[in-house]
């Protein structure tokens, strides 16, 4: 294990790590965890309308950048009427 240089009783190395990475990717099933429940071709049709996040592709997996997906959900909260 490396030296985080964390002093006793401060954060975990492991949420020491996840807070210094400048991004989080969520996956398809993040995005059923946190209510978007929209199929594959849909997700596909926001995307190329700019609907939607567009999507990274990781080897064969696809994720979507955290931040964007929030704030897609921010702007679908301010936008209701």
């Amino acid at each position: 294990m490396r030296n985080t240089g964390l002093a006793a009783g401060s954060a975990s190395a492991t949420e020491q790590t996840l807070d210094s990475v400048p991004y989080r990717l969520l996956s398809r099933s993040d995005l059923r965890t946190i209510g978007l429940r929209a199929s594959n071709p849909t997700l596909l049709e926001w995307e190329a309308a700019g609907r939607f996040p567009r999507r990274v592709r990781v080897g064969s997996k696809v994720y979507w950048l955290a931040s964007e997906v929030e704030d897609y959900i921010a702007q679908r909260i301010s936008n209701r009427v």
